[in-house]
């Protein structure tokens, strides 16, 4: 009962911590229509809004606003930007780049399946903690499940998971829990889109893409924080629809957008973003600078790369004994 007294004041604590604003900016649609980023050869230009006004960035250290009007700057449509005398136009490089690694990927799934797993990971020296892999869905209350890799929903085009589950080892799953009791008292749950990822299928990732794509997928010779079971794949959802919030990027975007600090989208997507860091970081995740859905837990390196399948999980997610030996680099 102390203890758990104690992680309520935590909670409270934390909260008070939360952006000022008490409730997310109200989106602004007809200037939403406008952001996003717009091109002209080799010039890249980024739109955002601010509180009712449109904004370009300009410069990079440290970047500035240039404040724009849609009567001098969007004379036309939402769809090209005037600036400086040049027309450019909108485009998703997010978009244009998961078109090409599809393109790219021609392995056959079963095949680059049955490599992945007769694969060994690699070896490491004993580390300190041994896996206690949880189920999120019995310990992240109001958890959402909406898992991109069981279906083909994702960078790859193909699904690499057999279920649709989603793994953290027991400490981040508990203050993953914490983490939304923070969230709910503002309206919103947590979405997961990915948790602990088996070995064998970042090494699906690593053998389905070409050289050239290998820079946005984890290398199977180091492991991932995924692997070890304290990484985290989310973002927010509203409690009362139940629908997903628009943040400043799609999940897994290769685009700027997916920066944690991308200075685009509206004032209401950048504020959402910002509710989840800081929910998150007071809870001991840290984000990924290149991915703002991306948060890895403080005693990751804690932990060795797993290969275990999540069907092999489900003493563990009963709270059993965490399984051991085999299937658990350097275990």
């Amino acid at each position: 009962m102390f203890a758990r007294c104690l992680s309520i004041i935590a909670c409270i604590a934390a909260l008070l911590a939360l952006p000022v604003e008490a409730a997310a900016p109200r989106e602004n649609a007809r200037l939403a229509r406008y952001v996003g980023e717009f091109s002209a050869g080799d010039r890249v230009s980024t739109v955002g809004e601010d509180h009712g006004r449109l904004f370009v960035v300009v410069g990079e250290h440290p970047l500035r606003r240039r404040w724009l009007t849609l009567a001098a700057n969007f004379p036309q449509s939402p769809d090209t930007l005037l600036l400086d005398g040049r027309a450019l136009h909108r485009f998703d490089i997010g978009a244009i780049r998961l078109a090409q690694i599809h393109a790219g990927v021609t392995a056959n799934i079963a095949a680059l399946r049955a490599a992945a797993l007769a694969a060994r990971p690699p070896v490491e020296p004993p580390h300190r903690a041994q896996p206690d892999l949880v189920d999120l869905t019995r310990i992240v209350p109001l958890v959402k499940l909406d898992i991109r890799y069981a279906t083909a929903d994702n960078i790859i085009g193909m699904p690499l998971y057999d279920k649709p589950m989603a793994f953290l080892q027991r400490p981040a799953a508990l203050a993953l829990a914490r983490a939304s009791r923070m969230l709910a008292a503002q309206g919103y749950g947590l979405m997961i889109h990915d948790g602990y990822r088996p070995w064998y299928v970042t090494k699906m990732f690593w053998d389905a893409t070409t050289p050239d794509e290998h820079g946005f997928v984890a290398d199977p010779a180091e492991g991932s924080r995924h692997n070890r079971g304290c990484a985290v794949d989310l973002t927010l959802y509203d409690l009362k629809t139940g629908r997903a919030v628009e943040m400043t990027g799609r999940y897994d975007e290769m685009s700027p957008r997916s920066f944690a600090d991308y200075p685009g989208g509206t004032t209401r997507q950048r504020w959402l973003r910002g509710l989840l860091r800081r929910a998150m970081e007071a809870q001991g995740f840290s984000v990924y600078a290149d991915e703002w859905w991306h948060f890895d837990y403080r005693s990751w390196a804690d932990y060795p790369i797993g290969n275990v399948r999540f069907g092999d999980i489900r003493a563990t997610q009963q709270g059993s004994p965490s399984p051991q030996g085999r299937g658990w680099g350097g275990v």
